[in-house]
C-alpha cells in the first residue's frame, strides 16, 4: 500500500493528550517499518505551540485546525475536517485513541471512507497475509491485535481490500517515546471556516460538567489488584491495607467491579485501564486474558491465589499459593518489620 501513517491527536485546552503522544510513538515505529512518515491531525483552540509538543515524537507534518468553535469536540465539525484530510492525502495507516471521542469520530470516518476499523487494539505490527481464495500475498500489512470472544483469545485483523487501514488504540498499551528532541515537522494550517458550515453546529453544548477522577492508576509504580476471588467487598478490605503500607493504590478485575467489590474507575483490564507498574500484586484474579491485556506490561507480577493452575501464575514473576487472609497479613508485617 501507499501513503502515510497518520495520527489523529486530541487536545485538551490546548494540549495534546498523552494517548495521543503514545500512538504518535507507536506511528512512528511503523513508519519506520513501511519506510514512509509520519502524519499528525491536530484540532482544538489555542494550539499556537502544536509543533513544540509533538514534532519530537519523529511527525514529518502536522495539520492544524485552530478555530474556537472546535473546542471542545464535537462529532460533525470534526469529522468534516479530518475527512477532508484523509481523503486528499490517501495514507495507508490511521490511528485513534480509543477514547470516547476516538470511538465517536473513527466509525463515522471508516463509514464515510468507506474502509474496515479495528477497535480497542492493545498491540499494532507490520507483517504479510497470505489471501487463501486467490493466493496472493499482500505485504507490509497492520497487523490489529486485540481480545475478542470476551476475551477469551488474541485475534490479529488485517485489511488488505480497503485502505486506509484503520485503528482505534487502548490508552496505556503504547509507551510514550520521543523521537528527537531536535527533530522538525512542516506545519499545514486547515482553515475550518472554509470547511466547516451551519450543518455542522446544529448541536449546541449549553453547558459542560467535568469530574476530574481521584484515581490515576496509570502512573501508579506499585498496584495491588482484587478479582472475584477476594471474595468481598469487606474483604477488599484487606487489599487497601496491604496497599497503604506500600504506598500503593488499589485496583480490580471486571470481575470484582461487576460484582461490587470494587468501583469501575478502578477496573484493570481490556474495558478498564491500562497499567504497567512496577509492582503489580494480583489478589484473587484468575488471570483472563481480558484482565491480562491491561496488565501484562508489569515489570514485576505477583500473583496470590488458591489455584496453582490460575492463568495468571503464567505470567507472574512470584506466584504465591495460599488464601488471601493468610498470606496478606503475614506480607504487612514483613514489610513493616524489614520497612523499620
Amino acid at each position: 500500500m501507499e501513503g502515510n501513517v497518520f495520527v489523529f491527536c486530541e487536545t485538551d485546552k490546548g494540549r495534546v493528550i498523552d494517548l495521543s503522544l503514545e500512538l504518535l510513538s507507536s506511528g512512528k515505529k511503523l513508519a519506520g517499518k513501511l519506510n514512509c512518515k509520519l502524519e499528525a491531525i491536530v484540532a482544538g483552540y489555542g494550539l499556537n505551540d502544536i509543533e513544540d509538543q509533538i514534532c519530537r515524537y519523529g511527525v514529518d507534518k502536522i495539520f492544524v485546525a485552530d478555530d474556537k468553535r472546535l473546542d471542545p469536540y464535537m462529532t460533525l465539525p470534526y469529522h468534516r475536517i479530518v475527512y477532508k484530510i484523509l481523503d486528499e492525502e490517501k495514507p495507508q495507516i490511521v490511528l485513534f485513541g480509543a477514547s470516547s471521542a476516538g470511538r465517536d469520530l473513527a466509525p463515522r470516518l471508516a463509514s464515510a471512507l468507506q474502509c474496515g476499523l479495528t477497535a480497542d487494539c492493545t498491540r499494532l505490527e507490520i507483517g504479510n497475509h497470505l489471501d487463501k481464495k486467490t493466493k496472493i500475498e499482500y505485504n507490509d500489512l497492520l497487523l490489529a491485535i486485540r481480545p475478542a470472544f470476551g476475551g477469551s483469545i488474541m485475534a490479529t485483523i488485517v485489511n488488505w481490500e480497503w485502505p486506509p487501514q484503520m485503528a482505534t488504540v487502548r490508552e496505556g498499551v503504547m509507551k510514550k517515546e520521543i523521537f528527537d528532541d531536535n527533530y522538525t515537522s512542516e506545519v499545514v494550517q486547515i482553515d475550518a471556516d472554509k470547511l466547516l458550515n451551519d450543518e455542522d453546529f446544529i448541536i449546541e453544548i449549553i453547558e459542560r460538567h467535568i469530574e476530574e477522577s481521584k484515581v490515576n492508576l496509570k502512573e501508579s509504580p506499585i498496584i495491588v489488584a482484587g478479582g472475584y476471588g477476594v471474595g468481598s467487598k469487606e474483604n477488599f478490605n484487606l487489599l487497601y491495607e496491604l496497599a497503604h503500607t506500600l504506598g500503593a493504590d488499589v485496583g480490580g478485575s471486571r470481575a470484582a467491579v461487576d460484582a461490587g467489590f470494587i468501583e469501575h474507575e478502578r477496573q484493570i483490564g481490556q474495558t478498564g485501564v491500562t497499567v504497567r507498574p512496577k509492582l503489580y500484586i494480583a489478589c484473587g484474579i484468575s488471570g483472563a486474558i481480558q484482565h491480562r491485556a491491561g496488565m501484562d506490561q508489569s515489570a514485576m507480577i505477583i500473583s496470590i491465589n488458591t489455584d496453582p493452575e490460575a492463568p495468571i501464575n503464567k505470567i507472574a514473576d512470584y506466584v504465591i499459593i495460599g488464601e488471601l487472609g493468610d498470606v496478606i497479613p503475614k506480607m504487612i508485617k514483613s514489610y513493616q518489620k524489614h520497612a523499620h
